[in-house]
């Protein structure tokens, strides 16, 4: 879904309110340092669908997440797109080499409704290189995010779709509280098509699949997740039997 494009910088912005206050990179500050940081990243909010970064128009702002689900991607020569990461609240993204976050040809496309941050290159010099804490935690989202992207090609090459699926719906639910029922994935049967590789039909049946062993419930237009325990199991194989492999795509 690479047809709908917009333009962030003319979003409203959201007056008093600390965008950056569930971001980890910042996780080290105190509140008014919090206060001070967020006077330079103003809010946006994005409709659902929207791509907001793209190699064709490429921008060196900062985006930081602060409500809502994002995917990265990148498109094949045949026109498929790969999803080769999910962003959800507090991280970020974007093309800042100051800081080793690069783009490499990834689009970026929000799943949901969100709410971004963004910080010029100005800023992120003056504000965030100096600061040895926030430092320090680039260094380890960006270590978080190449296992994450490890993870999503290591699904892509070695497992079937219906757990590719698995490990996609628990990825999205993963901030759920431990002992609590996650909320509903708000997602269309195309979107997670586009997450996981394959066709609408083939997600469909994979998602009835999963319905059957009671792993989600599958209601209109959302998707709750059950279990995550066994969501998660499922995802690294116990679905299969001893010594069944699995099958290729």
């Amino acid at each position: 879904m690479v047809d709908s494009e917009t333009t962030v910088h003319g979003g409203p912005v959201h007056e008093n309110h600390y965008c950056l206050s569930e971001v980890a990179l910042f996780r080290d500050l105190s509140r008014r340092e919090m206060a001070d940081l967020a006077v330079h990243a103003p809010l946006r909010t994005v409709a659902s669908g929207q791509v907001v970064y793209s190699p064709q128009r490429p921008t060196d702002t900062l985006f930081i997440i602060k409500r809502g689900r994002l995917r990265l991607f990148r498109i094949g020569p045949a026109g498929q797109t790969v999803t080769t990461a999910l962003l959800g609240p507090g991280t970020v993204f974007g093309e800042v080499p100051l800081i080793g976050i690069r783009m490499g040809g990834n689009w970026a496309e929000t799943l949901e409704e969100s709410v971004l941050c963004l910080m010029s290159p100005q800023d992120v010099r003056q504000l965030l290189l100096a600061d040895p804490r926030i430092a320090a935690r680039i260094t380890e989202h960006m270590e978080e995010r190449i296992t994450e992207l490890e993870h999503r090609l290591t699904d892509l090459a070695c497992k079937a779709l219906p757990e590719r699926l698995a490990s996609t719906l628990w990825t999205l639910t993963k901030r759920t509280p431990a002992g609590s029922v996650p909320e509903p994935v708000r997602l269309t049967h195309h979107q997670l098509a586009d997450l996981v590789g394959a066709t609408r039909e083939r997600t469909t049946t994979a998602l009835g699949e999963l319905a059957n062993h009671g792993l989600i419930r599958l209601h209109r237009a959302k998707i709750t997740v059950t279990n995550r325990d066994r969501l998660l199991a499922y995802a690294d194989g116990a679905g299969r039997t001893p010594g069944e492999q699995a099958p290729s795509e």
